[in-house]
């Protein structure tokens, strides 16, 4: 799956699929009650994984991330993965020593099973008939995976954002299947501010008349645009966005006097939301946010977070916030941290100082790798006694 490269780079990877579920008894059952039929995930790995099985680590996607960890698809490619400054040999996630897994959540549009996939029932994409997904059904669809690959325990599952939730929800779900958990830029339950943002974004696609309550032929582009650029300015902060842009206008000295961009702001949004449109599905886009607003560690412990941790007891804990996210601010993270120390769970935590807001978990590498590999290397060699 791997070819020889450039220094410290896992070069060219080629994706895998991983495909489940034929029979009514092999179907994936899911927390709405239904049950996901000829579920496929796609995957990518780096490095090898160790005789004794003991070196084998899952990262986890953000939302509109995919599988495409690091390294290229091809000799062509000008764009690497997009965690690749985190991933390779002597990296943080180094593949000289651990073997890396990354795979497509399902209902995603990236290759595993999402609303544009074939409904094995119709012969038809789902559309809007595929089913409601949780961060839950995600993890345990993940499980699968790791049967398939052998893989009797993780030597650590990480993740940034959504995919910090994705993490969270393995330790929670799986504990003895887990060895230690990274969480990163991310919380234990979605706050009523981020499910705002996540309806206003659903209803932008919604509202689009190209939609067509989701049977679209062609995507519903200014909609989604929309929804990206709004899901956009929550990954910034206030000072990075000063800094990079400023009030400064974007053709002319003076202002236009009509609705047309005059900041570069403006311009920088709408190139997001132009490229968005180009490589992600609608339909995904409303799937995926609707898992995120479910999401709650406490659930099934009466909102109790101290509680829902009472299971964990051996797993090790990193937790990374970043001092100018307003999406995951940094007391989400330290009330995670409470209730693991709560619960007496070896845990470690930093809150990185930076400008970058939640886009930090995927720029302040060097800071963030340097935490990386050291808990990592810990979690490694307590292993190996």
């Amino acid at each position: 799956m791997e070819q020889e490269n450039p220094i410290n780079s896992v070069g060219v990877v080629t994706p895998s699929d991983f495909f489940f579920g034929t029979t009514d008894a092999d179907a994936l059952p899911l927390d709405s009650g239904a049950k996901l039929k000829n579920v496929n995930i796609r995957y990518e790995v780096y490095g090898t994984l160790s005789e004794n099985k003991d070196n084998a680590i899952l990262v986890e996607h953000a939302l509109t991330g995919d599988a495409h960890l690091a390294g290229y698809h091809s000799i062509n490619d000008k764009k690497p993965g997009w965690w690749d400054t985190m991933v390779g040999p002597g990296k943080p996630f180094d593949t000289n020593k651990y073997f890396i897994i990354c795979s497509n959540i399902i209902g995603g549009c990236s290759g595993s099973t999402g609303p544009s996939s074939i409904n094995p029932e119709t012969g038809t994409p789902y559309h809007m008939k595929f089913p409601v997904i949780t961060i839950g059904d995600m993890v345990r669809a993940q499980k699968r995976l790791m049967d398939h690959l052998g893989i009797e325990k993780w030597l650590c599952v990480a993740g940034g954002s959504m995919g910090g939730m994705l993490a969270l929800q393995w330790g929670m779900e799986f504990p003895e299947y887990v060895n230690s958990v990274m969480a990163i830029a991310t919380t234990s339950r979605i706050s009523p501010q981020s499910i705002a943002f996540n309806w206003v974004g659903r209803e932008a696609i919604m509202g689009d008349n190209h939609w067509q309550d989701g049977e679209y032929k062609e995507q519903p582009q200014r909609g989604l645009a929309i929804a990206r650029m709004l899901a956009h300015i929550t990954y910034l902060s206030d000072e990075s966005m000063r800094k990079k842009f400023g009030r400064s206008l974007q053709n002319s000295a003076d202002y236009s006097f009509d609705f047309d961009k005059d900041f570069k702001i403006e311009s920088y949004l709408q190139h997001q939301g132009t490229r968005f449109v180009e490589r992600f599905d609608a339909n995904s886009y409303l799937y995926i946010t609707r898992a995120i607003d479910y999401f709650d560690i406490s659930d099934n412990a009466e909102g109790d977070l101290s509680k829902a941790f009472a299971r964990m007891k051996h797993a090790k804990y990193l937790v990374v916030s970043f001092s100018s996210d307003w999406l995951f601010p940094s007391y989400q993270s330290r009330e995670l941290v409470k209730a693991l120390l709560d619960n007496g769970i070896d845990t470690t935590y930093c809150d990185i100082e930076s400008s970058y807001g939640h886009d930090a978990f995927l720029l302040e590498t060097e800071t963030l790798g340097t935490l990386v590999s050291g808990f990592l290397s810990n979690c490694y060699q307590e292993g190996l006694k």
